[in-house]
């Protein structure tokens, strides 16, 4: 009978693979679309809302750019897809922005992209979670209430399906995946259709509403700066086109070829959505901001309205107040979001185990879990996320303002690296196709470098005081970890380096047998010490109370035992001290010496048993290992209760888990 642990494991991520199934969870193009992109094509259930509220600070005519934000976003979509394909190409290890920026720029670098694209992931969970609920509130109004646990309870079962393994997860965001894209590119189309072919009238909800402008005498340069601050929320569009190149290695073969696919069919459906959004806003005199409170002039329009998402707004335009279809365009806008995350989720991890491979994370972050997913990167993404978004309360537009600062770094320094890259193999390379191919390549990678690195400065100037400092702090405090991570990892192996010396035999082995009472298992470690012919082999007992002192040597001379007790005496009832400063006079004497000490212990089978012994031996074993030149040995003698244990399910847990040594100890068998 497996125990309730194994079974809700079990239940929650099914039976575990083998490691030789890995190839079986690679995904076709059709999947991994909704895996890696869902990111990028959810974004547009916020950008635009970004977009707009950015411009209604100089008011309601202000929304007359906003085709033009949109369209100086579609560029530069355009200019890092086009880049990213040529990544993907030549770098398929999975390492992506990260891989590129240290092997062309050197190490620094790639720790600057590596702690950029960390904070950026789970930024995107918290981002994603935080817009998905808000969507769901503009439908389900109790949901706007509870935003904080309702965003929780979806980081979790996200993190779920993702330990269930690849397959499993990308099986079950391709359907709301693509029907969100049905159902939007299905109202954008319906809407275009009724506004310029039938001539309908369309109005949104809010188009009656007059907004107090913020900023009623912007300057020339003003205005420019809230243009700008508009271009930088409306980038947040961009945020995860680079897991696709973090995620090469899920999929399929040509694995290269089909990630470039996957990248162009992303970027088209992106622009598309964001412009077709934009676009219906505007005809519909769409009107959306930050604070409703503030910014709507109170009037008879005005009276009762709680402010909806853009997405909601153009379905009840399109579809009707109350009809089904707006409530379908809400449901699966906030399931698009919720699942969005899962881009995060794949990429997180992959780079964790690389940089963890690099020594740069803890290793623990380099294994798989039973279902061959990077278990540990995932749970540590998904509590950093839950952080995020109970500091700042799943408020999207204040965790807006810390997003795509990093991705903006990343996608900036990946550009420098694949310029560099080319002229690199330009100066080897003699076949002229293969140098233009090259040539065209490094053309697009120049562009794309300018461009991204032209729009993190905008970000970083427009965004830096309304909260992209945190990020930036963030990505220092990450990157000073790493570095401090790889400095003891290297330093343990210059440590642990073989030298061309032959190791130094011990000249004697003095052995120490730790004494509580005179029962089976002192009996045995004495045997066993024996057994092994140390040049010494003393029994060492701890004298905490007379009278049992007393019986313990009364007990060892009629048993006529041929190994000398050694009393040493404890005035403050004190155990584990005594010892170890026996074990140091033993091994005082030469430093070429080794003392090993054989502690007797019993294993119980029941977990309740544990809590009925004292830790004494543990204590005792621990502090020994810490001195030079000391081995501990452990002789245990197992009780009846140990043999009920099931050791088939013991053993099958050990294959899936760190093993745990046995609780063993008391006051029977630790030495006084």
């Amino acid at each position: 009978m497996a125990s309730t642990t194994s079974l809700a494991k079990r239940l929650l991520l099914g039976r575990p693979f083998r490691s030789d199934k890995l190839q079986h969870t690679l995904l076709p193009k059709r999947i991994a679309l909704p895996v890696f992109a869902s990111d990028a094509l959810s974004s547009v259930a916020y950008a635009p809302d970004e977009i707009l509220l950015t411009l209604s600070i100089a008011g309601a005519a202000a929304y007359a750019f906003s085709p033009w934000v949109t369209l100086a976003v579609a560029v530069v979509m355009v200019t890092v897809v086009a880049s990213y394909r040529q990544n993907v190409h030549a770098y398929p290890s999975g390492g992506g922005d990260y891989e590129v920026a240290t092997v062309n720029l050197g190490p620094k670098a790639g720790l600057g992209v590596a702690s950029a694209l960390l904070v950026d992931y789970i930024l995107t969970v918290a981002v994603s979670i935080s817009s998905g609920v808000s969507n769901l509130g503009s439908v389900v109004p109790w949901v706007a209430t509870h935003k904080v646990p309702i965003a929780i309870l979806a980081i979790v079962l996200l993190s779920a399906l993702n330990l269930r393994g690849l397959r499993e997860s990308g099986a079950a965001f391709a359907v709301p995946t693509y029907l969100f894209i049905v159902v939007i590119v299905g109202m954008i189309l319906i809407g275009v259709f009724r506004v310029f072919v039938l001539g309908d009238d369309l109005r949104a909800p809010s188009a009656d509403l007059t907004i107090d402008a913020e900023e009623h005498h912007l300057t020339q340069i003003g205005f420019a700066f809230l243009l700008l601050r508009t271009f930088s929320s409306g980038c947040a569009a961009l945020t995860g086109v680079e897991a696709i190149s973090n995620g090469v290695p899920a999929f399929k073969k040509p694995k290269s070829k089909n990630a470039a696919t996957t990248l162009m069919l992303l970027g088209g459906l992106a622009i598309v959505m964001l412009s077709g959004i934009i676009l219906l806003a505007q005809r519909t005199k769409l009107q959306y901001v930050e604070d409703p409170l503030l910014q709507i002039v109170p009037n008879a329009a005005s009276e009762g309205y709680v402010q909806k998402t853009v997405t909601t707004q153009l379905a009840e335009t399109v579809f009707g107040s109350g009809s089904t279809m707006l409530y379908v365009v809400g449901a699966v806008t906030a399931l698009i979001l919720f699942l969005a995350a899962n881009t995060a989720f794949n990429g997180f991890p992959v780079l964790g185990s690389i940089l963890a491979q690099d020594r740069y994370l803890p290793r623990q972050l380099h294994t798989r879990g039973d279902r061959l997913a990077f278990s540990n990167g995932i749970l540590f993404l998904a509590g950093a996320a839950m952080v995020l978004i109970v500091a700042f309360e799943a408020e999207v537009t204040r965790l807006i303002q810390l997003y795509i600062v990093g991705v903006f770094v990343s996608f900036t320094l990946s550009q420098a690296g694949m310029i560099r890259h080319w002229n690199r193999h330009l100066r080897t390379q003699r076949d002229p196709l293969r140098r233009r191919q090259m040539i065209r390549s490094r053309a697009i990678n120049t562009f794309g470098m300018i461009l991204t690195g032209a729009v993190l400065i905008v970000v970083l100037i427009t965004k830096f005081l309304l909260g992209a400092w945190i990020a930036i702090a963030a990505m220092i405090v990450i990157y000073g970890l790493m570095v401090a991570i790889h400095r003891h990892y290297t330093r343990v192996a210059e440590e642990l380096k073989p030298t061309d010396e032959r190791p130094v035999l011990p000249s004697r082995n003095h052995a120490i047998v730790l004494v509580s009472k005179v029962h089976q298992p002192t009996l045995r470690a004495l045997a066993y010490a024996q057994a092994t012919r140390p040049d010494t082999l003393t029994a060492v007992t701890v004298n905490v109370d007379d009278n049992d002192t007393r019986a313990i040597q009364a007990e060892w001379e009629r048993r006529q035992l041929p190994v000398a007790l050694t009393v040493v005496d404890s005035p403050y009832r004190e155990i584990t001290r005594p010892i170890i400063d026996f074990v140091k006079n033993t091994r005082r004497a030469s430093p070429r010496d080794v003392v090993t000490v054989f502690v007797p212990e019993y294993v119980v089978g029941r977990w309740w048993e544990n809590l009925l012994h004292n830790q004494s031996a543990l204590r005792i074993k621990g502090r020994l290992l810490f001195e030079p030149g000391v081995m501990v040995t452990s002789v245990p003698w197992q009780l009846r209760s140990s043999q009920d244990r099931d050791l088939d399910r013991m053993d099958r847990g050990l294959t899936r888990a760190p093993a745990r040594g046995p609780r063993i100890h008391d006051e029977e068998e630790t030495p006084r």
